[in-house]
């Protein structure tokens, strides 16, 4: 049977929205996306894939596509989150059997999950900005990693985030142009995510921390993995992505990006897309 594209999923009740692109008969490449954005964040690097035979698949996770948006902080606990790109994958059918996958901010949370725990369905792993999970608590004991994590305790809040984006986006595109966007992405940013009703969900990542903290975040991974910093990220520290490696019981990479801020996938695009290309290529999966 032809491969088809995959527009949709559904799992937990739920219905996701899929951007689905580059060759069909090409290795699959899922991409996982942060907060506060979408699957487009990914613009910019999945072309780069396609060119070289690579299809990529990039969903708008829970809390994002309009029909996946539960209320509770419960409904986002990493497990839950995990299960969802296992749907996914599922929902590719021969082509989602082991893909490789990539993940920034929150994506890159959960794909250390699903790369720690569904290692038979990934290929190979590309986190980026965000490093192992206990990785990064144990860097917020020796490091300035508690003190960027503000805006997390921030979160905790009930309403008050809301209320800020609900003042047309102004003070959140501000801190958010802090951490390094553009005037252009903190415009999207209020367009895609406020403006289309995303926020909430996307909050609900960070309001879910402690039931997901309860549960356990992540064993040791045995995929080959690749992880990604920038030394201008100003959301998470260095000492995080130097611990990541010692979660990992594969061959491992760490790649430091000087002088790019947290959002690599929008502001180092080429110099993203040929480090998730060399992982692949070090599994012997050329497309």
């Amino acid at each position: 049977m032809a491969a088809a594209r995959v527009t949709t999923y559904e799992n937990d009740g739920l219905t996701f929205d899929v951007r689905d692109e580059g060759p069909l008969d090409g290795p699959v490449v899922v991409l996982l996306h942060g907060f506060p954005q979408r699957a487009s964040c990914w613009d910019a690097v999945a072309p780069l894939l396609h060119a070289q035979g690579y299809r990529t698949v990039a969903p708008d996770q829970r809390g994002y596509s309009p029909g996946a948006r539960p209320e509770g902080r419960r409904a986002y606990t990493v497990d839950k989150l995990v299960g969802d790109v296992v749907a996914l994958l599922d929902s590719l059918g021969e082509a989602g059997a082991r893909v490789h996958l990539v993940g920034h901010d929150w994506g890159a949370m959960v794909g250390w999950g699903v790369a720690a725990r569904f290692g038979d369905r990934v290929r190979t792993w590309t986190a980026v900005s965000v490093p192992h999970p206990q990785a990064f608590m144990k860097a917020g004991l020796r490091s300035t990693q508690l003190l960027k994590s503000w805006y997390m305790y921030a979160f905790q809040l009930p309403r008050l985030p809301e209320l800020l984006a609900e003042k047309k986006g102004d003070r959140l595109e501000r801190m958010l142009g802090s951490t390094g966007m553009t005037r252009a992405e903190t415009a999207r940013f209020t367009r895609e995510i406020v403006e289309y009703g995303a926020f909430p969900g996307g909050l609900g990542y960070y309001r879910a921390l402690p039931f997901s903290l309860r549960g356990g975040v992540g064993g040791r991974v045995r995929v080959p993995t690749t992880m990604v910093w920038s030394d201008g990220d100003t959301a998470v520290d260095g000492a995080g992505a130097r611990l990541a490696g010692d979660y990992v019981l594969a061959d491992y990479e760490l790649v430091v990006l000087e002088g790019v801020s947290h959002w690599v996938p929008e502001h180092a695009p080429e110099a993203l897309a040929e480090i998730v290309l060399e992982r692949i290529g070090s599994a012997g999966d050329a497309a």
